[in-house]
């Protein structure tokens, strides 16, 4: 109930509010902090208000007499308050205190019930809270890992002002995000993750279709590969077939056929393939695109970077020789980042954990209302995505 080196005087009810405790130190001898020497000489008392964790959902106050000692070197002479372990010099709570605090924060749906509970102020629960999640970061710090992912997401979407941003660098090879920043320019990317040892180290990074990341990859990450994520190369087919669709059937979200034409082939029963293949008897310019679509996903289930590149090649022929628009601009797009799609059969790493990180992110802001103080909302993707 009390701290060690303490010796409990006495106890009273403080109604329903808590219970209050008288405590004294033990006298013990102690070190002078100017000169190191041991004394034991009693110059004066202080009274000290200390909050202790509660009992049984009871405020649990102390009234510590603490002594003042007096150094016995005469020429020291030093006056000075006996430090208590346990309790932080200037602090007026327990660090026991702030653990079960930091704790709550953590279990609570929202910060207000933990005041309410704990019967402390706002300040106290933020800076207890916020300061033990600092102190994690810095203990889990490490230099960059082989393999990371680069990945943003909204934070805020302001009326009439742009959407800003944050990106996350994930940690592939240990499955943890690995770090939050502000913003997603190649300026604020480099001022956030430039003071991280351990660039050289990185041998590949997946990223979407974004060419500032591309760039800053370039640039700061000498030895890595770029790999792009297979899920945004897919999307970029599915989204033409479904735009193709759309002039057969209109948007009609329930018609059976979207879904069978955006799903992988390989995932469909007999009686699937075979009512596809009659319904894409009826649009030839459909089933054209249709065709990419399936080459491109034998082409992330293929072994081998030469067997890759033979597909690989094969379709960007057969999409060369096509008459739709659309098609011929998602060649160039193709063309464009051709080797980090095929850098995906080197490394064969995705964006999947990066995206799935994002998601946790979006719960993280659901739960606390949003954030206004973006190191506050940093400090808590890391302790949670760790």
């Amino acid at each position: 109930m009390i701290l060690p080196e303490m010796n409990l005087v006495n106890s009273y009810p403080l109604g329903q509010w808590g219970i209050g405790f008288d405590v004294e130190t033990q006298k013990i001898p102690e070190v002078c902090p100017k000169c190191a020497t041991l004394t034991n000489v009693t110059y004066d008392h202080r009274i000290v208000k200390i909050k202790d964790t509660p009992i049984r959902n009871k405020a649990n106050l102390w009234r510590l007499k603490k002594r003042r000692l007096k150094c016995k070197n005469k020429r020291c002479g030093c006056i000075f308050t006996e430090p208590t372990k346990g309790i932080r010099k200037g602090h007026r709570t327990t660090q026991r205190f702030k653990a079960s605090v930091t704790w709550a924060a953590e279990k609570y749906s929202n910060l207000k019930d933990v005041r309410s509970n704990f019967r402390c102020s706002s300040r106290m629960v933020y800076t207890s809270f916020y300061q033990t999640l600092e102190l994690r970061r810095r203990r889990r710090a490490h230099p960059f890992p082989k393999y990371i992912g680069i990945d943003e997401h909204s934070i805020r979407k302001p009326k009439y002002k742009e959407v800003e941003f944050a990106t996350m660098v994930v940690d592939h090879s240990h499955k943890r995000v690995f770090e939050l920043v502000d913003g997603r320019t190649i300026e604020s990317l480099e001022k956030a993750l430039n003071s991280i040892p351990g660039r050289e180290n990185v041998e590949a990074v997946s990223l979407d279709m974004w060419e500032g990341y591309r760039t800053f990859v370039k640039r700061n990450f000498p030895n890595a590969i770029m790999v792009c994520d297979r899920f945004h190369v897919v999307r970029l087919f599915n989204r033409l077939v479904n735009r193709y669709r759309k002039t057969a059937t209109g948007d009609d979200r329930k018609n059976p056929i979207r879904k069978l034409l955006l799903r992988n082939s390989k995932n469909l029963k007999h009686y699937e393939k075979s009512a596809i293949k009659r319904w894409l008897a009826q649009y030839p310019h459909i089933r054209e695109i249709y065709e990419y679509k399936e080459a491109i996903c034998r082409f992330y289930r293929c072994r081998g970077q030469h067997k890759a590149k033979l597909i690989f090649k094969n379709l960007m022929d057969r999409m060369g020789h096509s008459k739709l628009m659309k098609v011929e601009t998602l060649r160039k797009t193709l063309a464009s980042w051709r080797t980090e799609i095929l850098n995906f059969h080197k490394a064969r790493i995705s964006n999947g954990r990066t995206e799935g990180f994002n998601r946790k992110t979006k719960l993280i802001q659901r739960r606390g209302y949003g954030y206004k103080n973006f190191e506050n909302y940093r400090l808590r993707v890391l302790n949670d995505c760790y």
